[in-house]
């Protein structure tokens, strides 16, 4: 096992709570979780909302996308525990030494991420990731400070199968790749060390596959259990949160 792995509770640990919500960030971290994983949607006026799907309708009382919304209305949504959606900026500002892993999953949340991350001075603290290469290197081209972030699936396709003699021709430049778990082989992993690279594994709830993946030296895994990930950890010789933990609870 690695020193410095990161155990990330996904969308907070919807196994603890509702996903992306204050009470799930806020259980995680009372575990002893530093790395936090969520993603970003963006309102009709710019707001970066900690929210998954493009719309409303599977985790809040309300309906329709959450583009076509305001902050002042996509606020007033319950999730299923009642609580509201949560702003990036409030994520950051109640957990100040957290660690985000922060999946950006639209072209119109890209700004509004950076100036969330810009007022609070975080770009230290947070991975930058998002299932497209274009807008992952639009943000690298946007950010001001050096900023960790992770592969695109083309890049991770590239770092497959490009020779590692010719990897300083690849026009990317990710600290990390966060794969399914079927990618997560001894080949990739070895591979991608070789390259400087660290290997992220999602979404992993199942104990034997989390042993499976430590035993092959991951860098990290993301799972919606993070009690079950923690004890697991453990008893594999580590739990290294590498801040302590901040206890303060959103809202």
């Amino acid at each position: 096992m690695v020193e410095g792995f990161r155990a990330y509770a996904h969308r907070g640990g919807s196994k603890i709570a509702p996903e992306n919500s204050p009470a799930a960030f806020a259980s995680a971290v009372a575990l002893g979780y530093v790395w936090l994983e969520t993603d970003l949607r963006s309102t009709r006026d710019g707001i970066a909302v900690v929210h998954h799907d493009p719309d409303l309708d599977r985790t809040t009382d309300l309906s329709g996308p959450v583009l076509d919304q305001a902050w002042r209305d996509v606020s007033r949504a319950r999730l299923a525990n009642g609580e509201n959606p949560l702003r990036l900026d409030e994520l950051l500002e109640a957990y100040p030494d957290a660690r985000l892993n922060l999946d950006v999953k639209e072209p119109a949340v890209v700004v509004p991420t950076l100036d969330a991350l810009r007022r609070a001075n975080a770009w230290h603290r947070v991975c930058l990731t998002s299932f497209s290469t274009l807008r992952l290197r639009a943000v690298r081209r946007w950010v001001p400070h050096p900023v960790e972030t992770s592969a695109g699936p083309l890049e991770v396709l590239l770092h497959r199968t490009t020779p590692l003699p010719f990897t300083r021709l690849l026009r990317s430049t990710p600290d990390r790749l966060q794969v399914p778990t079927r990618l997560a082989t001894s080949t990739f992993i070895r591979r991608a060390h070789a390259r400087g690279l660290a290997v992220d594994a999602w979404t992993v709830n199942d104990p034997g596959d989390m042993k499976r993946l430590l035993a092959l030296g991951v860098d990290g895994i993301m799972t919606d259990d993070p009690a079950l990930l923690r004890d697991v950890v453990r008893s594999h010789g580590g739990w290294w949160p590498d801040v302590p933990p901040d206890r303060t609870r959103v809202r």
